[in-house]
């Protein structure tokens, strides 16, 4: 009876101390965040911030790619394969005529300079373009840009043959006499000037025109706020670490991406703090995104890329802005 009463008592206390052990909620790991990007130095930042550790540091993981071919990235990025990608602010607004559910969260930088015409010698000016193959990557930011171009010695898109290219393509097509002119940027750059080719045209004479955002799908900005939180810290960390040791961040960059690190720099582009972010997403700014992202929208619509837009400025969240420290 005795013995009985002792096992009896052991069962009990076994299952209650069972019981509290599994009222406690379990944690489970989180998936990394899955960010892709095309190779481009404004994005340096996010490349140091996973080197460094500065995303695990604030709290989340984070699995990064790069993709050469930006139409490939957008279509991956729309099918789920990742949760956020970098991308300019054209290629965004154009992306959300298919993909509205996704938001931008970040500005990251604007190019002051950055994404460049580039030439073969004998088309000295603007105008030699006319009639001339001018290559851009047709459907996106590229277009515009080249557009503008043209704008400012009074030619439209009528007075050249535009030709679909991407900007890493640039370099062999001018070679080859494919195109006359085309739209590129580092570390595509310097290959095309290697051979010849001379810079006619760049982002430093349309101001605020080519903004670099980060944007996240509307499945993970509702079931992970925390996570980008942490991510934007992350980024901002590896900004302000980049600023000040350049050549160790540089060669970050260049390991990571398989390229001299001569090539990276803070040339042609103004990287957007945690400051100049917070004022990019007000409305009573000068600098508000919205403004520029219309000016996107009217061109896409005109030149019949898309036919509707969502409602714009619901694609901007500001509310994962917060400061590193």
């Amino acid at each position: 009876m005795k013995r009985s009463f002792f096992n009896s008592l052991f069962i009990i206390t076994c299952c209650l101390l069972f019981a509290c052990q599994s009222s406690q909620p379990l944690k489970v790991k989180r998936p990394p965040l899955k960010v892709s990007c095309v190779p481009f130095v404004g994005y340096t930042p996010l490349i140091i911030a996973q080197e460094k550790g500065f995303f695990k540091a604030q709290g989340v993981d984070v699995e990064l790619s790069y993709i050469e071919y930006s139409q490939l990235l957008f279509a991956d990025f729309s099918a789920g394969k990742y949760d956020a990608i970098a991308l300019t602010l054209g290629d965004f607004v154009i992306l959300s005529a298919t993909d509205p559910d996704m938001q931008a969260v970040m500005v990251v930088d604007e190019s002051t300079g950055a994404d460049v015409v580039v030439a073969q010698s004998e088309i000295k000016t603007i105008p030699n373009l006319k009639g001339k193959k001018l290559g851009a990557n047709l459907g996106d930011f590229s277009e515009f840009f080249v557009t503008e171009m043209l704008k400012t010695s009074k030619l439209t898109s009528d007075d050249v043959r535009l030709v679909k290219v991407e900007a890493f393509e640039v370099s062999n097509r001018l070679q080859n006499n494919a195109i006359q002119a085309g739209h590129t940027w580092e570390p595509y750059l310097s290959e095309s000037l290697k051979l010849g080719a001379h810079i006619l045209f760049t982002s430093k004479q349309t101001p605020g025109l080519i903004l670099d955002l980060v944007a996240f799908r509307g499945e993970v900005i509702r079931d992970r706020p925390e996570d980008i939180r942490a991510f934007v810290r992350g980024w901002l960390q590896a900004l302000s670490y980049w600023e000040t040791n350049i050549p160790e961040g540089n060669e970050i960059a260049s390991q990571a991406l398989n390229i001299p690190s001569k090539k990276i720099s803070f040339e042609g582009i103004d990287l957007t703090d945690f400051a100049e972010n917070k004022n990019f997403f007000q409305s009573d700014s000068p600098n508000y995104i919205y403004k520029n992202a219309k000016k996107y929208a009217d061109f896409f619509i005109r030149a019949g890329n898309v036919t509707r837009l969502p409602n714009l400025e619901t694609l901007f969240n500001s509310s994962f802005l917060t400061s590193p420290s």
